[in-house]
């Protein structure tokens, strides 16, 4: 029986009450996973602000942030972002991502994990 033909889908950026906790300051509530997302995953992730945590990935990344700001690299090579901007972050990259104040992100990566 042939595969389903391709369609897009449509997923919200909502962190809802099925949202995983990375930490105590730090929701994810995934969206499109290794299963259905083929070569890449997306998830929505919210920061409170001072929430902190590694970079390094065995995977790459871009981040939407939709709202707030956070500052990501290693001490001395920092960049800060805001709503509206995209940070490429490179698999196994070195640092932290900190939010410096309550934030929202739409993250896409690959491979899927």
């Amino acid at each position: 029986m042939p595969a389903p033909p391709a369609r897009a889908r449509t997923f919200s950026s909502t962190i809802g009450d099925d949202a995983l906790r990375f930490s105590d300051k730090i929701r994810i509530s995934p969206a499109l996973g290794k299963e259905a997302g083929g070569p890449m995953s997306a998830y929505t992730a919210f920061f409170e602000a001072g929430a902190s945590a590694p970079l390094p990935a065995p995977y790459t990344e871009v981040w939407v942030v939709l709202s707030g700001a956070v500052r990501v690299g290693v001490e001395g090579d920092t960049r800060t972002a805001r709503a509206g901007d995209f940070i490429h972050v490179p698999e196994q990259a070195a640092g932290m991502v900190e939010a410096l104040e309550d934030t929202t992100m739409v993250c896409v990566s690959t491979p899927a994990h």
